[in-house]
C-alpha cells in the first residue's frame, strides 16, 4: 500500500491550526484579540512586499479564539450549549 502524500491545501491546514494552537497557548486572551485585528489590518496592505493578504484569514482565525468565548459569555450558554 503506497502512502498518500498531503496535498498543498492540507498541509496549509496543517500549518494554520499548528500556529492557532501556538498563539492559543502562548498569547494571553486580551492581546489575542489585537494580534488578531493588527494581523487584519496588515492584510489590507498585501501589495507591498512584507505585508500579504495571507494576513487577513490568519487574523480572522487569531481573533476568533477570543470571539466565541466572549460570545458565549454574552449570550450566557456554557460550553455544552444548554442555557443556564
Amino acid at each position: 500500500m503506497a502512502v498518500r502524500k498531503p496535498t498543498t491545501v492540507e498541509k496549509i491546514r496543517h500549518m494554520n491550526q499548528r500556529f492557532l494552537v501556538r498563539v492559543r497557548r502562548r498569547v494571553p486572551p486580551g492581546l489575542r484579540l489585537v494580534v488578531g485585528l493588527l494581523l487584519m489590518l496588515g492584510g489590507v496592505f498585501g501589495f507591498l512586499p512584507v505585508l500579504g493578504f495571507w494576513m487577513i484569514p490568519l487574523g480572522l482565525g487569531v481573533a476568533a479564539l477570543d470571539v466565541l468565548p466572549l460570545w458565549r459569555w454574552l449570550r450566557g450558554r456554557p460550553r455544552n450549549g444548554r442555557p443556564k
